[in-house]
């Protein structure tokens, strides 16, 4: 992502700066889930378990929060050798950019929820401001693995009048990549011009950091369909002469319009669809099965009451790839008791879990691939 002066990402260039300036300020993306691949994962299976694999369940509740103690931050290394205290902490006004970013996503009516919490403890998106550590995002639910004092955002430059670098890197958050790395976009670069104008400021990346970011292709797996949209929000713009093909940006600049492309809208909600009240789910009776009839990249929300306190079974079957969670419901607010993801293995998804009586629960499997229509169960026991 970058900044830009009329609300799109870029930094103006200073045409009298030595080295001459980029144009643009990029987001310096984190890595996402690695594709599941093996010698029974190709083609059809892989690219329906890929494509889903760094997305949340929908309906999960993003807790997120900003840094503000003195002490949140780290020391870095400088280059006469000593070292300094860098805070992660940021300004009010660099915080109401992003609830205002995170609005932009909850306003599209999704299954997602967002919420701002007031410590990291409780907190799945934990946001920084770092100076000079640039804007960057885990994607999707590799988060999860991020230890839990360390930050899974960073806003590295004022965003105030900026507003699509914070939608952009919330994108992250939401499990969609850099749309310009899209495999079927057929941009072809002018490589070492990149390479070039990416080690100069404001940038001043590596060739590693540079060919991750930008002109490393998507595994074809993770992409859903072969549209490309170069007016989305993850979306790097491009000055002229950096891409050979479309030849229209040898001698123009690829620049996105801002904000959310009708194609970004479109993709979100049909990922993250609108749901139904908790409180009108169906109820998955004790030790019966239930077919799953939802297509590929389906789910389903399902009601559990255990009648007695004792360890319990839940479990999927049949030849198929599924996602398994467990939420505790306490007066309406979902608590994660418990998953387990099966994509890519040989075997099926399974929790073992103390339920307590009088307790209300919500089971969410979501089917990635099945081998047949109509033969994959959840059943619990």
């Amino acid at each position: 992502m970058t900044t830009t002066s009329s609300s799109r990402r870029a930094a103006a260039a200073d045409v009298d700066a030595q080295p001459p300036r980029y144009a643009y300020h990029y987001c310096n993306v984190r890595p996402g889930l690695p594709p599941v691949s093996g010698p029974q994962v190709f083609g059809e299976r892989a690219s329906a378990i890929n494509t889903l694999r760094d997305k949340w369940l929908n309906g999960t509740e993003l807790t997120y929060y900003f840094y503000d103690q003195p002490s949140d931050g780290q020391t870095v290394m400088l280059a006469d050798g000593s070292s300094r205290f860098v805070p992660w902490a940021g300004p009010a006004e660099q915080k109401q950019a992003l609830r205002k970013a995170f609005e932009s996503w909850a306003k599209l009516g999704l299954g997602l929820q967002f919420k701002e919490v007031p410590s990291r403890e409780q907190a799945m998106v934990r946001i920084g401001f770092m100076a000079g550590d640039g804007s960057w995002s885990y994607v999707g639910r590799a988060l999860l693995d991020v230890a839990a004092d360390e930050r899974t955002m960073n806003i590295g430059w004022d965003v105030t009048q900026d507003l699509d670098t914070a939608i952009h890197e919330i994108g992250h958050t939401l499990g969609f990549n850099h749309e310009h790395q899209n495999p079927f976009s057929g941009i072809v670069w002018d490589e070492e011009k990149v390479y070039a104008a990416l080690a100069a400021p404001p940038n001043r990346w590596s060739r590693q950091k540079t060919h991750f970011n930008i002109l490393r292709k998507l595994d074809e797996t993770t992409v859903e369909g072969t549209t490309w949209d170069p007016s989305s929000v993850m979306h790097y713009p491009f000055g002229p002469g950096l891409i050979r093909q479309p030849a229209q940006f040898q001698t123009e600049p690829l620049q996105p319009p801002g904000g959310l492309s009708a194609h970004d809208i479109a993709q979100v909600r049909k990922i993250y669809p609108a749901q139904p009240p908790v409180n009108e789910l169906r109820e998955l009776v004790l030790a019966e099965s239930r077919r799953l009839q939802i297509a590929a990249g389906g789910q389903i929300d399902l009601r559990i009451k255990p009648a007695r306190t004792r360890s319990y079974q839940l479990a999927t079957f049949g030849e198929a790839d599924t996602l398994l969670a467990l939420y505790e419901d306490v007066a309406g607010d979902l608590k994660f008791r418990g998953g387990d993801d099966d994509s890519g293995e040989d075997r099926n998804a399974q929790l073992k879990l103390r339920l307590q009586r009088g307790r209300s629960y919500v089971l969410r499997v979501r089917l990635y691939y099945a081998a047949a229509a109509g033969e994959t169960a959840v059943m619990w026991w």
